[in-house]
């Protein structure tokens, strides 16, 4: 491949262009609750994104390999909990592999239709899900909006050249 003037050289599409390029996109960052067959399950996401005003629907992707996915796949409804900068280490759990994501310091409780609610966070609420759509080793999770709360404390967290970060004006 050749240089593109003023736009450096390309490569061919792979996995790792893709890491790359998103790396540089500033996300916001999420958890997604469900109940389980042997209780709570999460993950933190940040592919989540307004799909519709009416009905308020939302989406957010999920790997079929992750922990997490049985859950997902079973469940009628979903928590979805809008990160602030304060929780970077909650963030960093609900993303590691293996952690005890509702264990201490973890605070939630069990909201409507036994979603679990994690506390002290900007914003969340509470979705049916209404379609999982295929894509690729992930599935897009479709979900429209029960109720919820956006008055919780903080600034958004976001995700940036792999770091969670707070906003700088």
């Amino acid at each position: 491949m050749t240089a593109i003037s003023g736009l450096g050289t390309p490569r061919l599409a792979s996995p790792e262009l893709l890491r790359s390029v998103f790396r540089r996109h500033a996300a916001g960052v999420a958890v997604i609750t469900a109940r389980g067959e042997t209780g709570p399950v999460g993950f933190t996401a940040t592919s989540l994104t307004s799909v519709s005003a009416e009905p308020p629907m939302l989406s957010f992707g999920i790997g079929t390999g992750a922990s997490s996915w049985p859950a997902i796949a079973a469940t009628d409804h979903v928590g979805v909990h809008i990160l602030g900068e304060h929780q970077q280490e909650l963030a960093a759990t609900f993303a590691r592999s293996g952690a005890d994501r509702f264990g201490p310091p973890t605070a939630w409780r069990e909201g409507p239709a036994g979603v679990p609610l994690l506390d002290d966070v900007p914003a969340w609420m509470v979705c049916r899900v209404v379609g999982r759509v295929p894509a690729g080793d992930h599935r897009i999770v479709l979900a429209e909006v029960v109720l919820g709360d956006p008055t919780g404390p903080g600034q958004p967290l976001v995700y940036h050249q792999g770091r969670f970060n707070g906003l700088r004006d």
